[in-house]
């Protein structure tokens, strides 16, 4: 009475068992009777039961891959610890399943064993300062080897470079005499570029004094140039007007008594006396009287 139901129960449950549903941005591969039979995408998928396996389910998605730190030698001989991050994405599933046991840790090998080989050609300074150049050979290198795979490797980020303690102490005192160095020019240049400023505004001072003892001369010269000018336009004037008035004998004798009194006051210990000073007296002498009159 009850086992037609319950037959009918396990059916339903067995055949939802054989419903499957692969997510988004991944990829399974099932096999039939043991044999690769088909790699199922994102979407709803039957399986034959008892025939029908999922062997592996696939990530499509871009993965991290952090690896521990390995030891290498430089061209020079130096052994450092150097890290390394692997980006890559698998682009088929049953290539990745089927063609390598353990992938990560192939990939793992694989990039350890890239790194020695690019870094064992460069010397420490060119590993210290080729970042760049590295992770584009070991991305290269690996994305060929790993394409049987079903994997692509998108890019190859070396995180650290650590090298042997007492090359850092000895990088350290480099950097730290280079500080040194460049402080004591940048120094120097400071005390060179006051030393020129200070010296120009010297110079630029000096010049401005010269400019204005310069100017003051010129232009006191030209006051007494104008000042004379005048003196003399003036005595022209005088003399023009004199000579317009047409002076008499008597006149002339009077100025050149006024002359002689001149220098009489003076501090000449020689005078020179006109041979008719007598007559010039006489002629004073009427002209005071005719004066009075």
């Amino acid at each position: 009475m009850y086992v037609i139901p319950i037959i009918l129960v396990v059916l339903v449950i067995f055949l939802i068992r054989c419903i499957c549903i692969v997510p988004q941005a991944n990829a399974w591969v099932v096999e039939f009777l043991g044999r690769y039979k088909a790699t199922w995408e994102a979407g709803l998928h039957f399986k034959i039961p008892f025939f029908d396996r999922v062997v592996k389910k696939v990530s499509l998605k871009e993965q991290v891959a952090d690896f521990e730190p390995q030891p290498v030698i430089t061209k020079d001989n130096v052994t450092m610890m150097v890290d390394s991050v692997v980006f890559f994405e698998v682009f088929d599933a049953k290539m990745f399943s089927y063609g390598v046991e353990r992938p990560i840790a192939a990939i793992e090998n694989l990039s350890a064993t890239t790194l020695r080989n690019i870094i064992g050609s460069m010397t420490l300074d060119e590993t210290l300062t080729s970042r760049d150049t590295i992770n584009g050979q070991i991305t290269q290198i690996l994305d060929a080897a790993t394409d049987k795979w079903g994997i692509k490797v998108n890019r190859v980020e070396v995180k650290n470079i650590q090298p042997p303690r007492s090359i850092q102490e000895a990088m350290e005192k480099q950097m730290k005499a280079e500080r040194e160095k460049r402080e004591q020019i940048l120094t120097a240049e400071g005390k060179k570029q006051s030393a020129i400023t200070l010296a120009e505004g010297e110079k630029e001072a000096a010049i401005l004094r010269a400019d204005a003892v310069k100017e003051q001369r010129i232009r006191e010269a030209e006051g007494e140039a104008q000042a004379l000018l005048a003196v003399q336009r003036a005595q022209a004037e005088a003399i023009k007007i004199i000579n317009e008035a047409n002076p008499g004998d008597a006149y002339l004798k009077l100025k050149q008594f006024e002359a002689a009194v001149g220098m009489a006051d003076g501090q000449s210990t020689k005078i020179v006396v006109p041979s008719d000073i007598a007559n010039l007296a006489g002629t004073v002498t009427a002209l005071s009287e005719t004066v009075r009159k």
